[in-house]
């Protein structure tokens, strides 16, 4: 069981607060449990589930690896910010070469890998759910607010650049204008520096209420692809990126594919 359903902003608050909301916390908690019990109905032999930014970056993100185990005994690894890049790359690109970005709620990372090692990883504190919570809708700060955390990646290695996880998906789907989510047709959809900027425009002079009746938007990402669609669009000027590659494949294959398994 394959599980990409955000979980309606486990790093809610995050941007102005070191503490997950223990709304947030149970909340999130409870979709685990429910995907495990799932999972289980489904007969699979293993579950696997890990953490990333929101969990590692909280104060009290133990409280959530807590609240888990005790609805379902289900045990979640917090990866390390350089691990979630890796797996990344992993799941999307498998052993070949290439450069990967990928925007999560609370961290964005970038990991290129070239002649089979990596040159690069870097995972810096920006997402689209801290986003959200500093500046809203507002172009003008959503801009400064990005361009000022795309400083921190320096300079990274040229190379084709794939998009990965549920905001690079979301806005590939909207930007095809998919009523129903497709993975094949994702995949592999390419969008230029221009088609990003032009998307992130069109969706910030839409409600997330137009955002969601107008696509096949995941229920809890319409109010925040907006401004992932600002950060994709300002990392590919900062750093001089033409066009981004879309996969559907990501840190969830990377992942079982680190713990031994074929995806």
């Amino acid at each position: 069981v394959r599980h990409r359903r955000p979980l309606q902003g486990l790093g809610e608050g995050l941007a102005q607060s070191t503490l997950l909301k223990m709304e947030a916390i149970e909340r999130s908690a409870q979709a685990v449990a429910e995907f495990y019990r799932q999972a289980i109905d489904e007969q699979a032999q293993c579950v696997l589930a890990f953490a990333t930014a929101a969990v590692r970056t909280a104060e009290n993100g133990g409280a959530f690896v807590s609240r888990v185990y005790e609805l379902c005994g289900l045990q979640v690894e917090v990866v390390a910010g350089e691990t979630e890049a890796e797996i990344g790359i992993l799941g999307a690109l498998g052993k070949q070469d290439g450069a990967v970005v990928d925007i999560g709620g609370a961290s964005t990372e970038i990991v290129v890998k070239e002649q089979g090692k990596f040159t690069y990883k870097k995972s810096i504190n920006i997402g689209v759910v801290r986003l959200r919570d500093q500046c809203g809708l507002q172009k003008d700060k959503l801009l400064q607010t990005s361009r000022e955390a795309v400083k921190q990646f320096g300079l990274v290695p040229k190379s084709s650049v794939y998009a990965i996880g549920g905001s690079a998906t979301a806005i590939a789907a909207y930007y095809l204008g998919l009523k129903e989510y497709d993975a094949q047709k994702v995949t592999g959809v390419k969008i230029t520096k221009a088609q990003m900027q032009a998307t992130a425009d069109k969706l910030l002079s839409l409600t997330p209420e137009e955002i969601q009746a107008s696509s096949c938007m995941p229920k809890g990402r319409a109010d925040v692809i907006a401004g992932g669609a600002v950060l994709f669009s300002v990392i590919m000027e900062e750093l001089n990126i033409p066009e981004l590659i879309i996969s559907d494949r990501d840190n969830l294959e990377g992942y079982a594919i680190r713990k031994g398994f074929e995806v």
